[in-house]
């Protein structure tokens, strides 16, 4: 099947107009890069929608429509479980739970929370693996566009990468995470005004929502729980190729969701970027509400380039070819310009979201910590824009790797069970247990890292079998989380516990205290500052939209209902 565009001059035109808007941002923005905090944190200004959906536009990047259109064409309707079971519950629970640590005690990344709470053995190891892992994923985001660019333009592959890892780089190194947010917010738009007509299209052309179910149930593609959330994930048997149950709510819905979610400093970063804390809360979870219906425009694609394309069933395409394979089909000139140009604008959002987070954990938890630090803040400045240009550089090579897999979706959760499930198991652990030595913290992510591992290494030659490579991960993620609570809780009875004073505003129930000069940790129990309080005494309310609890409690209501309706 021949999935070039032959677009027109027309066609071009949006792209053009759309990366110069782009680096037009970029240069705006860095005339208010004053600090090394503004650089890397926007100065700590920003309102909870610009955050919100920067939080979600970071998200949705190469996995989110290449890996998720993959596995909807694969897997069928089982992969909105991603959203429903494996975000939004998890993000809530950032917003309600952990965001009052991260933003009330100051830090300015997730590592860093672990210097203060553990020791600094913990805090560069994880500062590593991150920065490692950080920097894969931005070779998942680059080599998909890459790979976008390639099938619907023709361009070489190491032409595609180049190109587009260049203009990545240009506004990132310019404006920081300003431009980095300010330019995620408008991707969020002109992504979702692309896929809307895309799934409006497809689904035209297959008679519709009925259509599409009749003709998915008579060719049996996506086998036998293709159209069912649910179906096949029985202990006794279990053909979902998610899993069973318990590996779905356990290994996807809880260690894989909430190891991502809640510790990956690529979306903390963005709500660490508020103007105060209910903005911090509130950025997660006003990111919860699209993120339960983006499924309708990137998984329904895919159910539709599963009756469209066949090619994908025949091993003539691949399963990530699946939606720019659909834009060919379905698409008509003009919106082929549209589209190509909010595909560019995903991509280039979610390695942006890697290389911003990847510079500042190197910047202030490697450089300034333990290479060169008290230096002038323009020195810190300096450096996090050389390390832009670094990332960048090396995510051009980390994008063949990504190339090696005919899925990306499987590739992305291999790596999150080696990287994020332990560090989700240490920060449970270290947040809600006072007694968890310093040494547990670097002993428990390496020995889940180890797990993950094994199980990894295992189903890849042969030694393990799963329904799925994604079902290998799960379980990968599931034991990650068990052998870094093991050995968290085994290494900690033969250590000492840091003293409680050096844990205030770090665990729960020690929240009232001053951390290194920053201003007082907040009431864990309310979630709110010192002024939020005060709106309290003075009798002024907060809409219900503004209050972080209601919203969260309604937002996991929906987010039921779908998962019981369908």
């Amino acid at each position: 099947m021949d999935l070039r565009l032959g677009a027109h001059l027309f066609d071009y035109s949006f792209v053009v107009l759309y990366l110069l808007l782009v680096l037009c941002i970029g240069m705006v923005t860095r005339r208010k890069v004053k600090t090394s905090e503004d650089f890397f944190l926007s100065g700590r200004s920003l309102p909870a929608w610009i955050c919100a959906l920067a939080f979600l536009s970071a998200n949705i990047g190469a996995v989110e429509l290449i890996g998720m259109a993959a596995s909807g064409s694969q897997y069928g309707l089982p992969t909105v479980h991603y959203y429903w079971v494996g975000a939004v519950p998890a993000m809530v629970f950032l917003g309600l739970v952990m965001m009052p640590f991260y933003y009330g005690s100051r830090v300015r990344s997730v590592p860093e929370y672990l210097r203060l709470r553990f020791d600094r053995p913990t805090h560069l190891y994880q500062s590593v693996i991150f920065s490692i892992a950080t920097i894969l994923v931005a070779g998942i985001n680059l080599f998909a566009l890459a790979l976008l660019i390639n099938v619907l333009i023709g361009l070489p592959l190491w032409m595609s990468i180049i190109i587009a890892a260049g203009v990545v780089l240009i506004y990132t190194v310019a404006g920081g995470l300003t431009a980095t947010m300010y330019n995620e917010v408008l991707q969020f738009l002109l992504i979702v005004a692309v896929l809307a007509p895309l799934t409006i299209g497809g689904l035209a052309r297959v008679g519709g929502v009925t259509g599409l179910i009749n003709t998915l149930n008579e060719s049996q593609v996506l086998g036998p729980n293709g159209l069912s959330v649910w179906g096949g994930t029985g202990l006794s048997n279990t053909t979902n190729p998610y899993g069973n149950w318990i590996a779905l709510l356990l290994g996807m819905g809880f260690v894989n969701s909430f190891g991502y979610w809640t510790t990956n400093f690529t979306e903390v970063q963005r709500a660490l970027s508020a103007k105060d804390m209910r903005n911090a809360r509130l950025t997660p979870i006003l990111a919860a509400i699209p993120k339960m219906l983006l499924p309708i425009i990137i998984i329904v694609p895919g159910l539709i380039a599963a009756v469209l394309v066949p090619e994908l069933h025949t091993g003539e395409l691949s399963h990530n070819e699946a939606f720019p394979a659909l834009m060919a089909s379905v698409l008509p000139h003009g919106l082929l310009g549209l589209a190509l140009a909010g595909l560019i604008a995903a991509f280039m959002a979610g390695m942006a979201a890697n290389v911003s987070a990847f510079n500042t954990v190197v910047t202030y938890d490697i450089w300034e910590t333990y290479v060169r630090p008290n230096q002038k803040d323009t020195y810190y400045i300096k450096i996090g824009r050389r390390l832009t240009i670094i990332g960048v550089l090396i995510a051009v090579g980390t994008a063949f790797i990504a190339a090696r897999f005919n899925n990306l979706q499987d590739y992305t959760q291999m790596l999150q069970s080696i990287f994020n499930a332990p560090l989700f198991a240490t920060f449970i652990l270290g947040m809600f247990w006072k007694r968890m030595s310093p040494q547990a913290g670097l002993w428990g992510l390496i020995a889940g890292s180890a797990g993950a591992g094994y199980i990894q290494i295992g189903y890849s030659m042969g030694h393990l079998s799963f329904n799925s490579s994604q079902a290998a991960s799960f379980t990968a993620s599931g034991i990650a989380f068990i052998a870094d609570v093991l050995v968290s809780v085994l290494v900690t009875y033969m250590g000492k516990a840091k003293p409680l004073e050096e844990l205030d505003g770090l665990v729960w129930g020690r929240v009232n205290m001053d951390i290194q000069g920053a201003r007082p940790a907040p009431d864990l129990l309310e979630g709110r500052l010192k002024e939020e309080r005060e709106r309290l005494v003075t009798g002024e309310k907060l809409k219900w939209w503004e209050n972080p609890l209601v919203l969260g409690m309604g937002v996991l209501f929906v987010c039921t209902l779908f998962n019981i309706v369908l």
